[in-house]
């Protein structure tokens, strides 16, 4: 009952300013970002290689205002390929984009809305283009170093543009990954087109506030969803990306790969970092390629939130720090 609650309020402006007062409040955000910069990154990047994990770093924030915003979420990434190429680790080390961060939602230019120097007036409203051309140099840089990016799903209403996106991008760098999220009606079409290109695609049961009209409410009907896309994920051509905690979905996601013929390395698990830590070796141990998503920077509260809503012990832990630093 409190999931959709602390989702609503990942979206407040008062609630941020409460939740960044509150006592307690820096002992857990530690507990689910990695740090601030990426020089405090760095060295927990190099621990997981050292221990046979893999990750996937994200550079925490979204929702921004200004053309110049999403410049500097670019500019981020791009010091973040600097950093990653000195540590010499290739696809071990990728990296996580939401696509909201680099102006997807901002207004479009006069000229590309009316034609003009940046041809017809775009398919997608907002701004699809400028994520787009934001985007594009942080996948560049990163294929330039051996590595990846994967774009982040959010809210149902961008969904068709990060799908474009991410089409677009894949004619030159195919191994750019998406995310579908299993709580949606129309992810397992959108699964099977993914499956049948052969893209690498991270499936998730999805982290936002959803309307009844588009997204399964129930915890049991969301379960069911994401074992059927599994099966046609693992049954497709692409690269299946295991988003889950679950282990009941951990368990079926081997037998599934088994069924399928699959080898260790033709399907990775993801967990957040600071989730079930030893579970993510328990996995590498097996042979599986077991990656973390790790996100660090100072625009932590959205995904701050989102991690209460997904699990009541974490909230619980939160409450109880406040009450103990209270």
């Amino acid at each position: 009952m409190l999931g959709p609650v602390i989702l609503a309020a990942s979206r407040s402006d008062k609630m941020r300013r409460f939740v960044s007062a509150a006592p307690g409040t820096k002992q857990v955000v530690a507990r689910f970002i990695a740090g601030e910069t990426v020089e405090q990154v760095v060295p927990i990047v190099k621990d997981a290689a050292a221990k046979g994990l893999e990750v996937t770093l994200d550079v925490v924030g979204e929702d921004i205002t200004t053309p110049e915003q999403a410049a500097a979420a670019r500019d981020a990434y791009l010091d973040l390929v600097e950093h990653l190429a000195d540590l010499g680790l290739g696809a071990r080390a990728e990296m996580s984009v939401k696509l909201s961060m680099f102006g997807q939602s901002l207004p479009s230019p006069a000229a590309t809305l009316n034609g003009g120097p940046s041809g017809p007036a775009p398919t997608f409203p907002g701004g699809h283009e400028l994520a787009l051309a934001n985007v594009r140099p942080v996948v560049e840089a990163a294929a330039a170093i051996g590595t990846t990016v994967t774009l982040d799903a959010e809210d149902h209403t961008t969904l068709d543009s990060m799908f474009a996106i991410h089409e677009e991008l894949r004619k030159d760098f195919p191994q750019t990954g998406c995310v579908i999220q299993a709580y949606l009606f129309r992810t397992e079409d959108d699964a099977r087109r993914l499956s049948e290109a052969g893209s690498r695609v991270r499936i998730v049961k999805g982290a936002y506030k959803e309307p009844a009209s588009v997204a399964y409410q129930d915890k049991a009907e969301i379960d069911k969803a994401y074992v059927r896309i599994l099966k046609i994920l693992m049954e497709g051509d692409g690269y299946p990306m295991i988003g889950s905690h679950d282990p009941r979905l951990i368990a079926i996601t081997q037998e599934l790969a088994h069924r399928a013929g699959r080898k260790l390395d033709e399907y990775e698990f993801q967990m957040l970092y600071g989730i079930r830590s030893d579970e993510h070796l328990r996995l590498a141990a097996e042979g599986h390629r077991m990656r973390v998503y790790t996100a660090y920077g100072t625009d932590w509260y959205g995904y701050f939130m989102r991690r209460l809503a997904e699990k009541p012990a974490n909230l619980l832990f939160f409450l109880r720090s406040m009450i103990t630093k209270g």
